[in-house]
């Protein structure tokens, strides 16, 4: 057993790579290379199905439910800063929770033969891709380029596929003898799974050491940060170290991966917790996720106040407003209208108009077809009140040469401004 060998491992942990690495094994019809671990934790049966890791299958279920927690919290944040990015490290968490309950469960059976090696492939590379998105997030706050531009998006997500690719590969051609590679010879996925991910973790959580510590004058992110440590450290501690104590402790029910399920989860919520802490959302550009209710805070203005203006063809109640002509609410036809004071003053003109108005009373029930029209009120009121240009006489029919040098008077003399009914 030496370096990058994964015997002292499997013998902790019943992890899925386990059952493709290794010698192939006498117990096996087909000679499948497996590494059986020392204790594993004991399996269910349901509706005539087995189901293997029923605890960690439920952590797995429970991780699922809070990512899509923090995710609705993220995009609810529509302004802070690392919000696209900080989503594709949750959206890359969630498919390895999925993958990672498919592949406890036992829904693919754990031979060579099978998919099996393909999905722990796309497990390993799911790992590594999380952890490449988890640097990249770092130099967010550095704020090297400007975060949500294409630029910093398509840099994570390239980031995150081309090291995807890479372990893909490497643990798919481990695990089917390709390229010189073989169960048994697994130093180059010990690096790709151990190596190159503990550092882009640490540097990772080195950055944000410094980020706070040089940026912000608040230090309580750096408590989130020593939790999602404390977490993850516990976690992978209790997965490869103690894992087996575990296991037969508590007879079987449990074992070191469902408390490396756990604590991953709790590490991955410590980094929303710190993500939630260092960004504070622009209030001024924010647009909330509740919809606000207004109330009046003051009560309406008085009728009968100077602020109070109504429509300039309200009723005729109203205080200020003018009664229209054409109100819906006084079609009566009992309705006066004015006349113009010069009209009282020239005989013909008040005859005239007399005539007018008695014949326009005439048809003051005049036929439904006209009432029903669109236009309904507009012909009423000319019918009822006649046309305003043959109520007009000529110009040449005012006499008085005084009247028409200075224009319309009222009755005391008054010099009034001309009115132009230019119809």
């Amino acid at each position: 057993m030496g370096f990058g060998s994964f015997e002292s491992i499997c013998k902790q942990s019943a992890l899925p790579l386990c059952y493709i690495l290794g010698p192939p094994a006498d117990f096996t019809t087909a000679k499948n290379p497996v590494l059986l671990p020392g204790c594993s934790a004991r399996s269910i049966e349901l509706a005539n199905t087995i189901i293997f890791q029923a605890a960690t299958d439920f952590a797995h279920i429970a991780a699922l439910f809070m990512t899509a927690i923090m995710i609705f919290h993220v995009r609810s944040k529509f302004t802070a800063v690392g919000r696209k990015e900080i989503l594709t490290f949750f959206y890359i968490y969630s498919l390895l929770t999925i993958i990672s309950l498919v592949l406890d469960a036992g829904v693919i059976q754990a031979t060579s033969g099978s998919a099996y090696p393909w999905f722990v492939a796309v497990q390993n590379g799911l790992a590594t891709a999380l952890c490449t998105s988890l640097l990249i997030n770092g130099f967010v706050g550095f704020q090297l380029y400007e975060d949500g531009t294409t630029l910093s998006i398509w840099l994570l997500r390239l980031g995150s596929l081309i090291m995807f690719v890479i372990s893909f590969a490497v643990s798919l051609l481990t695990f089917k003898s390709w390229a010189g590679l073989s169960p048994t010879s697994t130093t180059g996925l010990f690096i790709v799974l151990y190596i190159i991910n503990a550092i882009f973790l640490a540097v990772y959580f080195v950055m944000q050491i410094i980020l706070v510590v040089n940026t912000l004058q608040d230090r309580w992110p750096l408590g989130d940060l020593a939790f999602g440590a404390f977490f993850f450290i516990i976690g992978q501690v209790i997965l490869y170290v103690f894992g087996k104590r575990i296991c037969e402790g508590v007879s079987h029910y449990l074992d070191g991966l469902f408390f490396a399920t756990v604590c991953n989860l709790l590490g991955v919520m410590m980094v929303y917790k710190y993500w939630d802490s260092i960004t504070r959302e622009d209030l001024e550009f924010s647009v909330g996720t509740k919809q606000g209710h207004w109330d009046v805070k003051e009560a309406f203005l008085d009728p009968s106040g100077e602020d109070y203006r109504t429509s300039l063809y309200g009723g005729g109640n109203a205080p200020t407003g003018r009664e229209s002509v054409y109100d819906a609410s006084s079609m009566s036809l009992d309705y006066a209208p004015q006349v113009p004071a010069h009209f009282h003053q020239h005989p013909s003109i008040g005859h005239q108009y007399g005539n007018q108005q008695s014949h326009g009373l005439s048809h003051q029930y005049s036929s439904s077809r006209d009432r029903l029209s669109a236009y309904g009120h507009l012909v009423e009121g000319r019918q009822s009140y006649g046309d305003i240009r043959r109520q007009l006489p000529n110009y040449e029919d005012y006499s008085d040469p005084q009247m028409q040098r200075s224009g319309l008077r009222s009755r005391d003399g008054t010099r009034e401004r001309e009115r132009d009914y230019a119809y």
